[in-house]
């Protein structure tokens, strides 16, 4: 059976369209209209993804996003009324791989759980393992992990895709734009910040000191570039 589509949201009326749009598009669909309700429907059975709106009735959707995370690689797209920018950058650095801002168009959610997917399947493809720093540090593509120095380190999928980018090219710099359309597969004003959050995540999980990074390099007024070295085949 097809794993679902789990849509978290307390307002019935909008569960139910967007749960008969993503329907149309061919997924299945579970709904929770509790954060509570919602972990115990996605320890069940894992979803693909997760719509989540932020303002449920027992618990705010900023915990349930993280206690999501702690499944697995659960991506997660946010629904909420809360539109400022610096909200949006709170839900990247917890974890959040979409933004959405209420009102939405159903039919522009559809798009969004398709990107979000599509870029986790692109990470996750067949390609060898990246290894750097003699082993330090291996990304494999094909069981999505990350592995520092011998041991698994839990990561997002988006945290995944824009590492796997910068590793891709060592040496190369990255502006925010070129990482917003490459690694995050989506382009909207204030996005670009975004990156900013994730990598802070990054380096907080790969580095020994985030601040003085060994791997995730800032080019000031530029971007970002990934200095490891990479190992022969």
């Amino acid at each position: 059976m097809q794993r679902p589509i789990l849509i978290v949201e307390d307002d019935l009326k909008i569960a139910r369209i967007i749960k008969a749009y993503l329907e149309g598009a061919d997924f299945r669909v579970i709904h929770a209209d509790t954060a509570t309700s919602a972990l115990e429907k996605a320890n069940q059975e894992l979803p693909l993804a997760v719509i989540l709106d932020l303002g449920l009735p027992d618990r705010s959707g900023e915990e349930l996003c993280q206690d999501l995370k702690e499944l697995g690689d659960l991506p997660v797209i946010m629904l909420t009324a809360k539109s400022s920018e610096e909200e949006r950058i709170t839900g990247f650095a917890l974890g959040a791989d979409d933004y959405v801002v209420k009102p939405a168009s159903p039919r522009e959610l559809v798009c969004r759980v398709k990107a979000v997917l599509k870029r986790t399947d692109a990470s996750s493809g067949g390609e060898r393992p990246l290894s750097f720093n003699q082993g330090s540090l291996v990304l494999d593509g094909r069981r999505h992990t990350l592995i520092l120095h011998g041991t698994p380190v839990a990561i997002t999928p988006t945290e995944f895709k824009l590492l796997a980018t910068l590793a891709a090219a060592p040496g190369r710099t990255f502006t925010r734009d070129e990482l917003v359309t490459k690694a995050l597969g989506y382009q909207f004003e204030g996005y670009e910040r975004s990156v900013d959050a994730h990598i802070k995540n990054l380096r907080q999980k790969i580095e020994l000191d985030s601040r003085k990074p060994d791997y995730i390099k800032t080019i000031y007024g530029v971007g970002y570039l990934f200095s490891g070295e990479r190992d022969a085949l």
